[in-house]
């Protein structure tokens, strides 16, 4: 690498690491670098906690004394913990992936899924004093200061921060939103929170043989090829016999604490007793996958038979309906879910398409607004930029498609031609260029470029020679990335003292 190069580099390194320092571990004690301040890990926590949630299934509804247990256990943990003034939020969400992750500031969330694979309240207690210590050690923090430092590109925008500790990066973390936290953390955080984590169920109670119980379980799992349960439960989290063994070794000089396995069981009755309807609405979502709605049909009303009040029954029998264009039923089903659970995104979402692909564009519309709401995603956002468009509200339009974008596959396409459309309007200069050439025969040509990712049709153009001004149309296709030339009939020119201008006003992104 050039001299020169690696001298900025140092001198960048240098200026992040005198702009914020080193920060202490508040669980080690340990110095450790961190370019966010414990204030704004709340705020990003307190920010992503509620889409997270939505994006991983809603807040599990159904048993609302099961959402209050887990968060006492929580609470009796974050108690003891070494950041115990932390704002906890524990909450249980409807999602059959067995997984458990925190957020910064304390947001800590477990899949319902996951609690049916434990054994009692001390193996609970493990899960969440883990993700407890996650929070408490600024894991995340520290995790995003690392990459960020590995990274050359960010490492210049940390130097740009003049002093605002952590500016920068934390706006970039607030784009990413959870993902920039749920990555997977390293070997030396897993094991301190394994490590404190016992330390703390030892503290509140509990007997710390469930948390080496837990992570035996995992390991037999993994070793009997359930790769998807693994690749589901702790992707930041993997389990292996050197945990286990590290696990044991810190658990046996704590003291023995309780397990409280009898008020577990009866705290996950309602979960077991609906295994067989979830299970049986898994085989549904695959016979979807897989086009063969009438299977679903048959699967759903077995699970609905068994628990009539899951609205992720009644979405996916509404999703069943649609694939056989039973578009009454569907709607009708898509209701229901709302009806049951109407503080999630999903079926407001799905009924919003479904009247809008119906003709009913209104309705359609309050809907998938309504689910933006709970959750901003490409779809909602692709259809709300339409809408945006039709109304010319071009700003609001580009910044919806920008969204959408994001998505890839058809939905990315089809709202990169509605953002050219938008940003037509705005800037057509952007996308369309126009330049001014002779003939052999002295008669003026125009050539337009369309440096667009889309195919343009119906350009204006307009030529103007001091006030008086010509107007052409190029009704043909210009597809992406081409040029047309027109000879304007101008000419011919004998003489240079003539101004000669043109530009492109308008244009229809071709659909």
């Amino acid at each position: 690498m050039n001299p020169r190069i690696l001298t900025y580099y140092a001198i960048a390194i240098a200026t992040v690491l005198s702009l914020v320092g080193c920060s202490v571990n508040p669980v080690t004690g340990k110095n450790e670098l961190s370019l966010i301040s414990p204030q704004q890990e709340i705020a990003l926590g307190e920010k992503n906690y509620r889409p997270s949630r939505q994006s991983q299934g809603g807040d599990y509804y159904l048993d609302a004394e099961l959402q209050r247990y887990v968060a006492t256990v929580g609470n009796r943990l974050a108690a003891v913990s070494d950041m115990p003034d932390l704002p906890y939020s524990f909450v249980v969400l409807n999602n059959s992936v067995p997984n458990a992750w925190a957020l910064p500031g304390g947001k800590i969330a477990i899949n319902r899924g996951l609690l049916t694979y434990l054994a009692d309240e001390s193996q609970l207690a493990a899960v969440l004093a883990h993700e407890i210590v996650h929070a408490a050690a600024r894991h995340g923090a520290s995790q995003m200061s690392r990459g960020t430092l590995a990274s050359l590109g960010l490492l210049t925008v940390g130097v740009g921060t003049q002093g605002r500790e952590g500016a920068q990066l934390y706006g970039l973390a607030s784009e990413l939103g959870a993902a920039a936290w749920m990555a997977k953390y390293g070997r030396d955080d897993e094991l301190e929170s394994d490590y404190y984590g016992m330390l703390y169920m030892s503290r509140a109670g509990y007997e710390p043989q469930g948390a080496v119980e837990l992570q035996r379980t995992f390991v037999k799992l993994s070793e009997g090829k359930q790769g998807g349960f693994v690749a589901g439960l702790f992707a930041s989290h993997p389990p292996s016999i050197q945990r286990v063994e590290a696990n044991q070794a810190r658990a046996a000089p704590l003291p023995s604490g309780q397990r409280y396995a009898e008020r577990y069981q009866a705290a996950i009755a309602q979960l077991k007793t609906d295994a067989p309807a979830y299970q049986a609405a898994q085989e549904a979502a695959t016979a979807l996958k897989n086009k063969q709605p009438k299977q679903a049909i048959a699967l759903l009303d077995k699970a609905i038979a068994v628990q009539s009040d899951e609205g992720y029954f009644w979405e996916l029998r509404g999703l069943s309906w649609k694939m056989q264009n039973n578009f009454t039923n569907a709607e009708k089903a898509f209701t229901t879910a709302i009806g049951k659970n109407s503080e999630y995104f999903s079926p407001y979402l799905a009924r919003g398409v479904l009247r809008h692909e119906m003709g009913q564009k209104s309705q359609g519309l309050a809907d998938i607004r309504r689910s933006h709401e709970l959750l901003p995603t490409p779809m909602a956002s692709y259809y709300l930029g339409n809408a945006a468009l039709d109304d010319q509200q071009y700003a609001q339009a580009t910044s919806y498609f920008k969204k959408a974008a994001m998505a890839g596959g058809d939905l990315a396409r089809q709202a990169q031609k509605g953002l050219a459309s938008a940003q037509l309007q705005l800037q057509p200069e952007l996308f369309l260029t126009a330049e001014i050439s002779l003939s052999d025969q002295g008669y003026l040509l125009i050539t337009t470029f369309n440096n667009s990712p889309v195919s343009m049709v119906n350009i204006r153009l307009r030529l103007t020679a001091g006030e008086q001004s010509r107007w052409f149309n190029l009704e043909s296709v210009l597809p992406a990335g081409r040029s047309v030339t027109i000879n304007t009939g101008v000419g011919p020119i004998v003489s240079s003292a003539t101004q000669y201008r043109v530009n492109v006003r308008s244009a229809t992104v071709l659909n």
